[in-house]
């Protein structure tokens, strides 16, 4: 196994938290009352809960490269998520940055940023 690391997010409800990432093709790996993991290919994603947190003040986020940038996209697009620069979850489509990088941002029920990345 190749060094990796895996983002550590919160989520005031993991049943909800599960079923929003379900649509972006996320399978749940694993809960406990404590804990909860969910996988879509070689991307993992653990969360924690924090049921008093206010999605509008969270400054939680994380980076996932990704090979196939589009095809999550197309997923999040059908999911129901707004395109939209307001609101909680929201999303913004792909664009090339300045630095090089095509990046999406998408924010989840609870207020997380997911920078989605294209890889090279």
């Amino acid at each position: 196994m190749t060094d990796h690391a895996t983002p550590n997010l919160p989520a005031r409800d993991f049943a909800a938290t599960a079923a929003f990432y379900a649509k972006l093709g996320f399978e749940e790996d694993y809960r406990s009352d404590g804990w909860m993991i969910l996988s879509r290919g070689d991307v993992t994603l653990e969360f924690f809960p924090y049921p008093d947190l206010n999605p509008f003040e969270s400054s939680f986020s994380c980076c996932l490269r990704l090979d196939d940038l589009a095809g999550i996209m197309a997923q999040v697009e059908t999911s129901g998520v707004p395109d939209a620069r307001r609101g909680i979850p929201r999303y913004h489509p792909p664009r090339l940055e300045e630095s090089g990088l095509t990046i999406a941002y998408l924010i989840d029920p609870d207020g997380t940023l997911l920078r989605l990345i294209q890889n090279d």
